[in-house]
């Protein structure tokens, strides 16, 4: 009988093997854990970026994608074919997977603590302080409150202080990082709402971490208090030593750093290693391994390239290949069939309802007692009711710690993908504020008022553009007193679903999209260069930066430029030149991004092409010898690159031609253009430039008869040797280049003089006029404006 019995008792399968010996010797890769694993990570990966692909139209951000492919991998969808979980993620399999998940979530908690700013929390207002709190207090109570309504039901029999604080932490949770993205997407940042958001948000992310260590401490096998103490204890103590040992050591690697300089591997390496070692220390405590990870992270010094670089060395491993395992690794828990039944549903219902009454309420309630708006305050709301990856690590150690059933964990799951996934559409619809600037007449550089101030918007996407747009705006001061010039500097930042993205938000909280911080602690590289020209010069500079995804960064361009009245924004081509001479394309988004701006800019719009102008760095004012040749064929583009011209004139270092190509009797340069229709215009400019060239030296004009192409080829390569030309977008002309040309943002003489057979050394600037005629409400509103701009100097008023 005791054999029998012997023989009946289950049999543990044998471990896997790390790799095959291959198919030719009849061994079944899947059966071995490497080739496993691989398939398991081109699987996941390749699912979750799809779904992200899917959802991009709804503005979602990828957590949302890498969670519903997890739930769908797993046994609620796919997983419910017993051949494909059995073959893709045997149960002997999942250790292996598991293990290298959590390595994966180890680095990126540790990643997270690098965006996270101690320094900027400390200096939080008073206003987000108390939003924060009201929006975790108010969801803990709630939570706390529904969790004696599921152990009563379908929690029955776990531990009950430690349910009811995870059910607390469950729903008073505000995901950090995916709020930034949200309000990011949603061009909020720069808004009062999105800065009031994301300090609650980093307020938030700390007391949650408090928290959930107080939950983990709580649960375990031994039920004595005295253990939940010890637990605590220790990990205060790990806090301490990380703070007053570890932290140091990592100051010291940080100094060493210095900027321009490469990091030494060495430091590298025993960082990363710190983050696994404190990993153990607060596993072998009982908090996770994650904490200490999270600790590493939050304690390293922010300022200089250090941590800059540790962010670069490792997000792209991590959050692109290791971290959508772990969400695959929780779905494989989520079996949303758990949840049948009236009172299931029911539940579900209950859990997402008190989520949301919790924050909303109590976000909404606080911050109207300071005066925010009723829309406002509901928008922040709805935005610090964002759940994520961290709401996810909650579940998942509740799920691990055996204080949460698979029901409870299945409403968890589906309460954090829901109240998440409402978030943006939500606040897309009840939150537009007013992004548009207010009226005003100076569109143009071309104008009747000259003593007007000049305002450009330079944008710069690195600091290989700079020399030259500093050296374009010296060129562009002229000497009047009252025609100031004033040039915003935008440095323009792709918005990336890398964890650095984060990084690259603060800057932009402290720079700005329609603002600037003249009290920077960690100065951009970039804006220290125009503010050491602005010191040289009388030239107002603002910086500024713009952080969004290249498909809608000129929204915030063309914001910025109508909110500070520019007249003329100044966009990098997306070519750069080689040392041979070649252009070479710094992708085609680039070039999308300059062609929308084109469309969609509410003043006139240059784009530059960068050769060098005045060489690597900035020329002295003293120093500036340049000539400027403007190629004038009519219409209203080519008048408002000669009007640039004519300001730029008013430099004593600047030479400037004007070539006015002019037709044989009975030709036309292009036979599609209605020359006749624009030619009093065209006169009228050519008569006051004219006048100037007969008063200045440095200025002169050049009548040029036009036959043929090669006529005009012949004229523009006799100047080939000018600094600078200016260029009308849409000069009424024939086609000059001998290939049709991938850059229609240059038009037909742009795209030929940036061609590398015409000139290696010619920096191009292709301007295209305002035209208010696009749109005719904006044609009367600058109708409008102009008469009441004319109407108040007629009348004397200033």
């Amino acid at each position: 009988m005791a054999t029998n019995n012997a023989t009946a008792a289950p049999v543990c399968p044998a471990p896997m093997k790390a790799a095959s010996n291959g198919a030719f010797q009849n061994e079944n890769p899947l059966d071995f854990a490497l080739p496993l694993l691989i398939v398991q990570i081109i699987l996941v990966v390749t699912f979750t970026r799809i779904l992200a692909f899917i959802l991009r139209p709804l503005r979602q951000p990828r957590v949302i994608a890498e969670i519903i492919g997890g739930i769908l991998l797993g046994p609620s969808v796919l997983g419910r074919n017993e051949e494909f979980l059995n073959k893709i993620f045997p149960k002997r399999g999942m250790t292996v997977l598991d293990t290298l998940a959590n390595i994966g979530l180890l680095y990126f908690l540790f990643l997270v603590g690098l965006e996270l700013d101690i320094r900027a929390i400390r200096r939080t207002g008073k206003n987000a302080l108390v939003i924060a709190a009201a929006g975790i207090s108010l969801p803990f109570v709630l939570g706390i409150g529904t969790s004696f309504v599921l152990r009563s039901t379908i929690n029955k029999g776990v531990n009950q202080i430690a349910f009811l604080v995870f059910m607390g932490v469950a729903l008073s949770i505000t995901a950090f990082p995916v709020l930034a993205r949200i309000l990011a997407e949603l061009k909020l940042l720069t808004t009062d709402v999105g800065r009031i958001a994301m300090s609650a948000a980093a307020v938030n992310d700390v007391v949650a971490w408090v928290l959930l260590a107080l939950a983990i401490a709580l649960t375990g096998s031994n039920n004595s208090p005295l253990v939940s103490v010890w637990v605590l204890l220790c990990g205060a103590a790990f806090i301490l030593f990380a703070i007053f040992v570890l932290k140091p050591i990592l100051a010291f690697m940080a100094r060493r750093s210095p900027e321009g300089e490469p990091v030494k591997e060495l430091y590298i390496c025993i960082t990363l290693s710190l983050v696994l070692a404190a990993g153990f220390v607060t596993d072998t405590i009982g908090i996770h391994a994650l904490f200490g990870a999270f600790v590493v992270g939050i304690i390293v010094p922010k300022d200089g390239p250090f941590a800059g670089v540790l962010i670069e060395k490792i997000e792209d491993l991590v959050s692109g290949l290791f971290l959508p395992l772990y969400f695959v690794s929780s779905g494989l828990k989520t079996n949303v069939a758990t949840i049948k039944g009236a009172q299931s549903w029911g539940l579900l219902v209950l859990v997402i309802f008190n989520a949301c009454l919790g924050k909303i309420v109590g976000t909404v309630g606080l911050s109207m007692l300071f005066k925010v708006p009723f829309m406002e305050a509901l928008t922040l709301g709805f935005l610090m009711n964002t759940k994520g990856l961290v709401e996810l690590i909650v579940l998942n150690i509740g799920k691990d710690r055996k204080v949460l059933t698979d029901q409870s964990f299945a409403i968890l799951v589906l309460m954090a993908l829901f109240t998440t996934f409402i978030t943006t559409p939500i606040v897309m619809a009840i939150y537009k504020p007013g992004r548009k600037g207010e009226p005003y007449k100076h569109r143009r550089i071309q104008r009747k008022d000259l003593d007007t101030e000049l305002r450009i918007l330079a944008c710069f996407h690195s600091t290989r553009n700079i020399p030259t747009l500093i050296n374009l705006i010296e060129s562009s001061r002229g000497i009047r007193k009252r025609g100031h010039l004033c040039v915003y500097a935008m440095h323009l930042m792709e918005l990336s679903e890398r964890s650095s993205a984060i990084s690259m938000i603060h800057k932009a909280r402290k720079n700005g999209l329609p603002f600037w911080n003249k009290k920077r602690e960690d100065q951009d590289q970039m804006v220290i260069a125009f503010e050491a020209y602005q010191q040289l010069s009388s030239v107002t500079v603002r910086p500024m930066t713009a952080i969004s995804a290249l498909n809608s960064i000129h929204e915030d361009i063309c914001t910025s430029a109508d909110r500070k009245r520019v007249a003329l924004i100044v966009m990098p081509f997306h070519k750069h030149q080689r040392l041979d001479g070649s252009m070479e394309s710094l992708g085609h988004s680039f070039n999308l991004v300059n062609q929308r701006i084109l469309r969609h800019a509410p003043c006139s719009v240059g784009i530059l092409v960068d050769r060098g102008l005045g060489g690597t760095t900035q020329v002295v004012a003293s120093e500036v010898s340049y000539s400027v040749v403007v190629p004038f064929f009519g219409g209203q583009d080519d008048r408002e690159a000669l009007a640039y011209g004519m300001r730029m004139a008013e430099h004593p270092g600047i030479k400037l031609t004007a070539l006015k190509f002019t037709p044989k009797p009975g030709m036309s340069l292009d036979p599609k253009a209605d020359v006749g229709a624009e030619t009093d215009m065209d006169k009228e400019i050519l008569s006051e430039f004219i006048n100037l060239s007969k008063n200045n030296e440095t200025v002169r004009h050049e009548e040029k008869t036009m036959g043929s192409k090669e006529d005009i080829i012949a004229a523009l390569r006799s100047m080939s040797k000018a600094s600078l030309f200016l260029v009308g977008r849409m000069s009424p002309t024939m086609p000059l280049a001998e290939k049709s040309t991938d850059c229609p943002e240059l038009g037909l003489v742009g795209s030929y003089l940036a061609s590398s057979d015409f000139s290696t050394t010619s920096s191009i600037l292709v301007v295209q006029q305002y035209d208010p005629s696009t749109n005719a409400l904006e044609k009367l509103q600058y109708d409008i404006d102009s008469n009441e701009v004319s109407n108040a100097a007629e009348a004397g008023v200033v």
